[in-house]
């Protein structure tokens, strides 16, 4: 997992945590999931408001997508799919740890 560098920018309120450069891709939640739920609710948030991939991914990730376009984009797009996932599927899961 990679620790969070701050992007260049002031603008944005950054989260500082670590995160891999692949999320999750099976059907049960991970202890990754259960972490990192923040993240996925900011950057389903970034995406409903149209923001850029590459300001998320500076953002969210404190990455330069500029020097690292493909690696940034991979961490963007798997994250954001888990995030959907989440939404769809993975939210029962936390459901039912809740309720047991």
């Amino acid at each position: 997992m990679v620790k969070m560098q701050p992007p260049h920018s002031n603008r944005a309120c950054i989260m500082i945590e670590t995160f891999a450069d692949t999320a999750p891709a099976g059907q049960e939640l991970t202890a990754y999931d259960k972490a990192h739920v923040k993240l996925y609710a900011r950057l389903l948030d970034a995406d409903a408001d149209g923001a850029d991939w590459t300001e998320a991914v500076q953002i969210l990730f404190g990455l330069d997508p500029v020097n690292e376009p493909e690696r940034c984009r991979r961490i963007h797009d798997s994250h954001l799919a888990r995030a959907r996932w989440m939404t769809h599927t993975g939210y029962r899961h936390l459901l039912r740890l809740s309720q047991g």
